[in-house]
């Protein structure tokens, strides 16, 4: 029998603790969500974000845990929304961003998801996940959340994250992929026998 390792994941995303034990299941892995409040500095790189809310987090919860960020990087858009996706999204959601696109023809971007772990023993360790693909020209699909209506990743059939049933998603997703390197290191290093 598989022991199971609970992990406080510092997020109020529930789409994102369902994905990630999803993913993290196979390794005997259970992701706690936690609603400490997670402090994100202003910067345009993923990792500073990561690392630094992994930081923060420890102090307060003093016990191993999860911090990810992901980012929707558009190649025309000079990598707008990045870092940013999240108050994009909000603001903006999926029809704000294909009114952006609406006269590009060069529609190539890139999902990028960073995972940090922390523990009071470990300080924190980033793992990153990229998947390309290209932004579509009209929103499709129903499962996901965020930009997935508007995301195709290469390899997809033309479909869009939306269009993925979660399991074909978390295959080569960016997540799926930050996640799996997280997992595979996690049962080597950490939760060795």
């Amino acid at each position: 029998m598989i022991d199971i390792h609970e992990i406080y994941f510092i997020t109020s995303n529930d789409h994102k603790v369902e994905e990630a034990n999803r993913i993290l299941s196979q390794f005997g892995i259970c992701l706690r969500k936690s609603n400490i409040k997670k402090l994100e500095i202003q910067s345009n790189s993923l990792e500073k974000i990561v690392k630094y809310s992994a930081l923060y987090a420890m102090k307060k919860l003093k016990s191993e845990l999860i911090i990810e960020d992901s980012g929707l990087f558009i190649k025309k858009l000079n990598g707008f929304p990045g870092p940013f996706s999240s108050y994009v999204y909000k603001k903006l959601g999926c029809d704000g961003i294909l009114k952006l696109m609406q006269n590009i023809s060069d529609r190539r971007a890139l999902f990028k998801c960073v995972v940090g772990y922390c523990s009071p023993n470990v300080k924190p360790i980033l793992f990153c996940g990229i998947c390309y693909g290209n932004i579509s020209n009209e929103a499709r699909g129903s499962y996901g959340f965020g930009f997935d209506p508007i995301f195709i990743p290469d390899n997809s059939n033309g479909r869009t994250f939306s269009e993925l049933l979660p399991e074909e998603k978390d295959k080569f997703s960016h997540r799926g992929i930050a996640f799996r390197k997280f997992g595979l290191w996690y049962i080597s290093n950490i939760a060795k026998p």
